[in-house]
């Protein structure tokens, strides 16, 4: 009898090992055969389900994004105001090793998406998605009097998250987790209503 492969549960395998190996060596480094040994299969086993390292580098992205965002859902429930928007943004900043190679990740999508309409394109769908969820949570824990509109703070946030994981692994001595986490608070408190949770 024929083995059954699920081929969902393959691509799973495959992103989860291109994301580890971008990580680790950074995109040129990657190879397709290093990726699938990674994942424990065979060189030819990649091109059924991604037939160039470009299409793993957008399903990749697309999969981080996703894990994010189920971490985000988890970490914020129950939660509200300012509790709910700064483990919102925990979520994002790069305070772990699975966080911190989630961001080579996204830089490495990044260079990419600079030169390729369609790649820039998903990280708009992607980012726009959490702005509008940003812009809830500040609404949510209220501005303080005195403190930009929801628009301008929701960028504030973006480009602190955002900037935080190119600052962290180009210079992790000075944005290590404790350091990056204060500066999250800094600007909450110069944002938002509420005290830290």
């Amino acid at each position: 009898m024929p083995k059954i492969v699920d081929h969902d549960q393959r691509r799973i395998e495959l992103v989860d090992a291109t994301w580890r190996i971008i990580a680790e060596r950074g995109l040129d480094g990657a190879t397709m055969r290093d990726i699938a040994a990674e994942a424990g299969f065979a060189n030819g086993a990649l091109k059924p389900y991604f037939p160039t390292k470009d299409r793993l580098l957008d399903f990749a992205f697309e999969h981080i994004f996703a894990q994010t965002n189920r971490r985000m859902a988890a970490a914020t429930s129950g939660l509200a105001g300012r509790a709910a928007l700064r483990a919102y943004c925990h979520e994002i900043l790069p305070l772990d090793d699975e966080r911190l190679s989630e961001a080579r990740v996204a830089i490495a999508f990044w260079q990419k998406a600079l030169r390729d309409p369609a790649k820039a394109a998903v990280h708009e769908r992607s980012m726009e998605q959490w702005r509008a969820m940003l812009a809830e949570l500040i609404r949510g824990a209220g501005l303080r009097n005195g403190a930009v509109d929801v628009d301008s703070a929701v960028g504030a946030v973006m480009n602190l998250v955002l900037g935080a994981q190119i600052t962290a692994t180009l210079s992790p001595d000075h944005h290590s987790p404790a350091q990056l986490v204060a500066q999250l608070d800094c600007l909450l408190d110069a944002l938002v209503k509420g005290d830290l949770a």
